[in-house]
């Protein structure tokens, strides 16, 4: 198991520490660096930056939206980050949510799955220097009857084959994401509950064939470094509240409907109705300690460390981890505990 960062979201006034986090992430040795964009920063502009001011962890998007951009156009920004990374970029992709979608690129949230996979197969032909004829449901390479031909990606990327990357939550695209992606970009990832995600991920493989020794399970947990979990869980309320209660409809929220899988159907529904009713204080109270311990990586080092053996003994590959601190200097703390800890666990490679 190697280890990964993710930065989250830029333009926050954050930036200059952000930077400075994956720079010790890269003298570290991590094996990844991650941006996320959502209606502010956008991921590709700021991997770019990152890239550019490091010399050997991998920047990946965690995620590119799908409705955000053409299948071609995220083929470019791939091929380019790859280009100017000197070999360096993963491509990390997601439908987002009904609200962004709709609310802020005007696409339908509709039939996600097939949007995915067909939104993969372009990029897969782009990114192999085909000349992209398609037809299909969402896109037509090129439109019939006018001056468009198939045309060839004109830039070479470093490798051969960059790594694709799917979010998903729901038991159907997980098994897409087993099926037609290198590596599954997941959140709320608890080892206790792994099996009934990971289960959907291995029928994706056989259905393609494929094996998972050649596949990358990477969740992402929050990291709160101190001697009371209890104490350091109270800085992942907030953010287990916003996702459980207020991402998506109360109709449409997938990650509620993970904590409800996982076991938590009361308290998700009581995290949902408080925080749609913007009682945020009242939502971040009603995420029970245990949700939050088994989906983050709280304590000292020994816990941790304990922690990530778990996480490893379940098939976990690249465990990323969004370390909390009020300081640049506490954030950085973290990730040098966090290196020790995997150490320590005996699962590093």
């Amino acid at each position: 198991m190697r280890l990964g960062i993710n930065l989250g979201y830029f333009g926050a006034g954050n930036d200059a520490d952000n930077l400075a986090v994956a720079q010790e992430a890269d003298r570290l040795g991590y094996a990844v660096c991650w941006a996320a964009e959502a209606y502010g920063s956008d991921a590709a502009t700021v991997l770019s930056w990152v890239a550019a001011q490091t010399t050997r962890i991998d920047v990946g998007s965690a995620i590119f939206q799908i409705p955000a951009r053409t299948p071609t156009m995220t083929a470019m920004t791939a091929a380019t980050l790859d280009v100017l990374s000197g070999g360096r970029f993963r491509l990390g992709l997601g439908v987002s949510g009904p609200q962004v979608s709709e609310g802020w690129y005007g696409v339908k949230f509709d039939k996600p799955l097939a949007r995915t996979r067909e939104y993969v197969e372009v990029i897969r032909k782009a990114m192999r220097r085909e000349r992209v004829a398609h037809e299909g449901a969402n896109w037509t390479l090129p439109l019939p009857g006018g001056p468009g031909k198939p045309l060839k990606l004109t830039v070479h990327p470093v490798r051969e084959h960059i790594p694709l990357y799917i979010a998903a939550v729901g038991p159907k695209n997980l098994e897409l994401t087993g099926e037609i992606a290198d590596g599954w970009l997941g959140v709320f990832y608890a080892p206790e509950h792994a099996e009934e995600s990971l289960v959907h991920i291995r029928a994706g493989r056989e259905k393609a064939g494929l094996a998972m020794t050649d596949f990358d399970v990477v969740p992402t947990v929050p990291l709160v470094v101190g001697d009371d979990p209890r104490q350091a869980a109270e800085q992942v309320r907030g953010y287990a509240a916003l996702y459980v209660g207020g991402m998506g409809s109360r109709d449409q929220n997938f990650y509620n409907r993970l904590a409800v899988r996982m076991g938590y159907e009361a308290e998700a529904k009581e995290i949902q109705d408080k925080f749609l009713a913007k009682d945020y204080a009242g939502a971040g109270a009603a995420v029970p300690y245990d949700f939050i311990d088994k989906t983050s990586l709280l304590g000292g080092r020994e816990r941790i460390a304990e922690r990530m053996q778990a996480y490893a003994d379940t098939g976990v590959t690249t465990l990323t981890i969004a370390p909390n601190g009020s300081t640049l200097d506490e954030r950085v703390a973290a990730l040098r505990l966090a290196a020790e800890a995997l150490d320590l666990s005996g699962t590093g490679s």
